[in-house]
């Protein structure tokens, strides 16, 4: 639905533009997506009748600053929304100065991107953070500035230009639900201006804060308990859902709303094109609940996503929802909101499930959550990773645990001690992080590598277990890449580096374990990249297979959704995705012993004689596929049998 401006924001448009072409694309968005843009506000903010006049005074601004090679990217976009759906699109995800030191540093090494095929890149927190202590970057002090060790604003927008130029679209970190400490509103409010204090949710008293409380979970229960926080100098409670340092937001005021949506056009026009809205689920506080996924947070992210399809379209939101399935869906769209919020999310799942099925060697826990996982809008995508930044918590059903026959609680603790090591016969070297005596949970550290057995198998020499390690870790990079969506690669996988043991003896690091799995990249490993018998060489060159299969097969496109295939073998998983040039299988192999798995459902999806797109290689099945250990297959249908047909 098209939404006509009024005369006051028509002629306000009219008296901001010289140049009719520029006049004319701007009120033409404006037209398209102005109605989101109302619906979302009006949906938030009622009472503030002069929102869209400021916010259009804004996004002009913005407009008029936008470089003429950012709005020739724009016009590519809106002729190519699906862009990001692409089977070409992967991810790489890396700490700016663990990768290469500074931004500068990144920009060199845009080569090692390209070679293994990246067309999008996550660099971690690299806004200005608090000093000392900021939850890895997540305490941002200012959004306008970067973190001087790795550069500033200017050395950000020449990397995004040389990305841009390789075809690599820039994602970076906006926190949405708190600034640190130190951030100028926050300073303010701390020094007593209303304005500033009316950003935060203050309390004089622990009345509020403990009634609250009644219905918060806890997110770092071991270094900060509670939610909220007295500050001396804003005599105040604060709400602060991380870390004392952290200061939530109210986004209640409109004037929040208007900060952020001006945040991101400056940063869209310094080359950012895809937002990762971090911890997005926290953003509206409402008594009695959790505090997470209220209706408000979709009505002010179409709002907020309305404002960069009018001024930046080639810009693109990812939100950061680690939720349950049914409220995940909500961050891309339903309802009312379908298809205008996020435009793509993390499939928190699917990390959970290959670890659990390399862990248990049976797939069905994996089948039963995947299978019942609510398909999500066409137009949008998943996020995709086998590790990432973070820790792994154990996000089992138990309801889908009970579907299959198995302990919701128990399979819990028994993947929080396979993971730490101490269960008999794991292959595993993780940490366990956070332990909540309370509830039970055990979230896991480890890097992928150290996870899927490299580590122990180096420790005793076992040359059978090295291999296997590395298979177990292909496999995992297969599963994500060839499920659809955004395969995201976490630096260091593709060259299986192992956990940084030393993380402790950096004082800032000391306290949170997560950084065993974020180690320095190690570029005379990677100089060892194309050598096929080290281990580095045999991780990188079987992945990069993997990627110049999936860039190949069309069938990858995330508009389509994989879906579960019931198999005939507890070890076997088998994902389909139908497609006009016909159905992709895959088929993997969970175990370390060679499986057989019964052909007939190749036969019912026309495979009596496929092509293995992975390999190359020809199969015809018979009556039954003999699959090696942790062995990886997509299959489609041979060129003649599709020509017959």
């Amino acid at each position: 639905m098209e939404h006509v401006p009024t005369p006051d924001l028509l002629s306000l448009i009219h008296a901001a533009y010289d140049d009719d072409r520029d006049l004319e694309t701007f009120q033409l968005r404006f037209e398209r997506y102005g109605s989101e843009l109302r619906d979302g506000l009006s949906a938030v903010y009622p009472d503030a009748p002069d929102l869209m006049q400021r916010l259009l005074e804004v996004m002009i601004h913005a407009d008029h600053e936008r470089s003429g090679d950012l709005k020739r990217l724009d016009a590519q976009r809106l002729l190519s929304p699906d862009w990001f759906q692409k089977e070409d699109m992967i991810g790489y995800v890396c700490y700016a100065d663990r990768f290469a030191g500074t931004l500068t540093g990144v920009q060199e090494h845009v080569p090692y991107l390209e070679e293994l095929g990246v067309k999008y890149l996550h660099l971690m927190p690299l806004l200005k953070p608090r000093e000392g202590e900021n939850d890895g970057g997540y305490a941002v002090a200012d959004y306008r500035e970067v973190r001087p060790d790795l550069g500033d604003m200017r050395d950000l927008a020449r990397l995004a230009k040389r990305l841009r130029a390789s075809g690599v679209s820039l994602c970076l970190d906006l926190v949405l639900n708190h600034v640190a400490r130190e951030h100028e509103w926050a300073e303010k409010a701390r020094a007593g201006n209303a304005k500033y204090r009316d950003y935060f949710h203050l309390f004089p008293d622990r009345t509020l804060p403990d009634s609250y409380e009644q219905t918060l979970p806890e997110v770092f229960p071991d270094f900060a308990p509670g939610n909220f926080s007295w500050d001396e100098q804003a005599q105040s409670w604060v709400w602060t859902t991380f870390n004392h340092y952290q200061w939530d937001l109210n986004w209640a005021n409109p004037d929040v709303f208007l900060e952020f949506a001006e945040l991101i056009l400056y940063l869209a026009n310094r080359g950012v094109e895809i937002f990762r809205l971090d911890a997005i689920a926290f953003m509206w506080k409402r008594l009695g609940t959790n505090c997470q996924n209220q209706s408000e947070v979709h009505a002010i992210t179409q709002a907020l996503r309305a404002v960069a399809r009018i001024v930046a379209p080639a810009v693109v939101f990812k939100a950061e929802a680690i939720v349950a399935p049914e409220e995940l869906l909500f961050y891309l769209g339903r309802g009312a909101h379908h298809g205008k919020v996020s435009d793509l999310a993390y499939h928190n799942s699917l990390m959970v499930q290959i670890w659990s099925s390399l862990a248990s060697r049976d797939i069905r826990l994996m089948e039963r959550a995947l299978s019942v996982f609510p398909p999500k809008p066409t137009s949008t995508a998943w996020g995709m990773y086998v590790r990432c930044h973070d820790d792994i918590g154990w996000a089992i059903s138990d309801a889908d645990a009970d579907a299959v026959g198995l302990s919701g609680e128990g399979h819990r603790r028994f993947l929080s001690d396979f993971y730490s090591g101490v269960f008999p016969g794991s292959f595993a070297r993780g940490l366990v992080f956070q332990h909540n005596p309370r509830t039970g949970d055990r979230r896991i550290s480890g890097s992928g590598a150290s996870l899927a057995g490299l580590e122990r198998a180096l420790e005793q020499r076992d040359a059978r277990e090295l291999h296997l390690s590395l298979e177990r870790l292909l496999l995992g990079h297969a599963v994500v890449l060839g499920f659809g969506g955004i395969p995201l690669l976490y630096m260091g996988d593709e060259l299986a580096l192992l956990n940084h043991n030393h993380f402790a003896e950096h004082p800032e690091h000391a306290g949170d374990n997560r950084w065993v799995h974020r180690p320095r990249m190690n570029w005379d490993k990677a100089a060892r990249r194309f050598d096929a018998s080290s281990t580095e060489g045999r991780m990188y060159l079987g992945l990069q297979q993997l990627i110049a299969a999936r860039k190949a097969t069309a069938h990858f496109h995330a508009a389509v959704e994989s879906r579960v295939v019931p198999s005939p073998n507890p070890h076997v998983l088998l994902l389909e995705r139908p497609h006009p040039l016909g159905t992709l299988l895959a088929v993997y192999n969970f175990s370390e012993a060679e499986q057989h798995l019964y052909a007939a459902p190749l036969h019912e999806r026309g495979l009596t004689r496929a092509r293995d797109r992975i390999s190359g290689a020809h199969v015809a099945p018979g009556e039954m596929l003999a699959l090696p250990p942790y062995a990886r297959f997509w299959l489609t249908p041979s060129e003649d049998a599709q020509t017959r047909w």
